[in-house]
């Protein structure tokens, strides 16, 4: 990396402190920034990178489908395979599509900056082309892509999880679990739900993660907590108290499509899921060479995927795992479509009514009046499954 301009220093009105306008400023450097401006150099742009904590480490675990993985990227960053993961609503479904979890070090490491200019700053300020950050320095480019996530807020839905990295050895018998809605986890029939999730991390450790997958408000750590003890003590997964803890917490609504953002802010987040790291490495090129990631297809399935959080969060707690038996008792191809098909309107569609179709009756109904935004009336109050009210 060249020289960088830190929050103390002031810099005046110029393109940047080196006197050079860049190609493109990206602002922010999680995955989806350092992906793009490592693209972006390796494509021969110009670089400003703007971050508050450039060289903060990454703990977060990602998780992403095997065939989403883009050709760039170095098989090294895989620290874990799960040929065929597990996933439970009612009853159990193995899902024929390859799981991997990413070595998040190696992954920090392989999207290097090269010599882009990286600026240890918080920008306050967006433009087309032009950004100003909290020490006054304002940097002008051909280009400026805005990748530093959503803000959160009471009126966005949030994906919350409290999770735990356990030996493998104390696992035995846990197969890892993409999605895990048994109900043995201590929680009340009517109250919020949440889902196991267990991957491997490596050969020696194990994330088992108690997970909401979107609720408004979302449970809270402490919540998931007591729940994924409770569900390990069920499954008799014996804790030494030390193992290490990950926290997450997110909001899944607010991306709004466009060439000025990327990532979550971007669009790229599957509002029915929270992934968005897959989407957001495998349109990295192509955003870094200026093409246009929105074609109108993709902005329909954005709508789409949007309509399908709203049916998500309507649900009653107790149809959630037939929801998801049903889900993942469509074929791999549909499935593939939904989770992953960012601008595959036709898959997306055909799998949407795939889904729709086999639904029960009285949950079909639910999912349709939720998607169009028409009240449906009931006996009594029901809660939904993922919102509080």
């Amino acid at each position: 990396m060249r020289g960088s301009t830190h929050a103390s220093q002031r810099t005046p009105a110029a393109p940047d402190e080196r006197g050079v306008t860049p190609d493109l400023v990206v602002c922010g450097l999680g995955p989806a920034g350092r992906a793009l401006a490592h693209r972006a150099v390796l494509r021969g742009l110009t670089v400003t990178a703007i971050d508050p904590a450039p060289e903060r480490r990454w703990t977060a675990t990602y998780g992403m489908w095997a065939d989403e993985l883009p050709g760039w990227l170095s098989p090294q960053v895989v620290a874990a395979t799960v040929a065929r993961p597990m996933a439970w609503g009612t009853y159990a479904h193995r899902m024929d599509r390859p799981y991997v979890v990413l070595d998040t070090a190696r992954l920090q490491a392989a999207l290097h900056l090269g010599d882009a200019n990286v600026v240890s700053d918080r920008v306050v300020r967006v433009g087309p082309r032009q950004v100003t950050s909290a020490a006054g320095a304002r940097i002008t480019a051909g280009r400026v892509v805005d990748a530093r996530g959503l803000a959160r807020s009471p009126a966005r839905a949030e994906q919350t999880a409290y999770g735990l990295v356990v030996d493998v050895g104390r696992c035995a018998g846990l197969d890892p679990l993409f999605m895990d809605w048994r109900p043995d986890n201590g929680a009340d029939p009517g109250d919020l739900p949440s889902f196991l999730y267990a991957v491997p991390l490596d050969d020696e450790r194990m994330l088992l993660e108690e997970t909401c997958l979107a609720g408004r408000p979302a449970l809270t750590g402490a919540q998931l907590r007591t729940r994924l003890l409770a569900r390990l003590r069920a499954r008799d997964v014996r804790l030494t108290g030390d193992e290490p803890v990950e926290h997450v917490r997110f909001p899944v609504q607010g991306g709004r499509p466009g060439s000025r953002r990327f990532g979550a802010a971007g669009g790229f987040l599957h509002p029915a899921t929270g992934y968005s790291v897959g989407a957001a490495l495998a349109a990295a090129d192509a955003v870094a060479a200026g093409r246009d990631v929105w074609p109108a297809t993709a902005r329909v399935v954005h709508r789409l995927r949007g309509a399908g959080l709203r049916a998500l969060l309507a649900l009653p707690p107790g149809d959630l795992p037939l929801f998801f038996d049903t889900f993942f008792g469509l074929s791999p191809d549909a499935q593939r479509a939904y989770l992953s098909g960012r601008t595959d309107l036709a898959g997306t569609v055909g799998a949407m009514s795939a889904l729709f179709a086999a639904l029960p009756g009285p949950l079909r109904r639910r999912v349709a009046a939720a998607t169009l935004g028409v009240a449906v009336p009931s006996r009594g109050r029901r809660a939904s499954a993922m919102m509080g009210a």
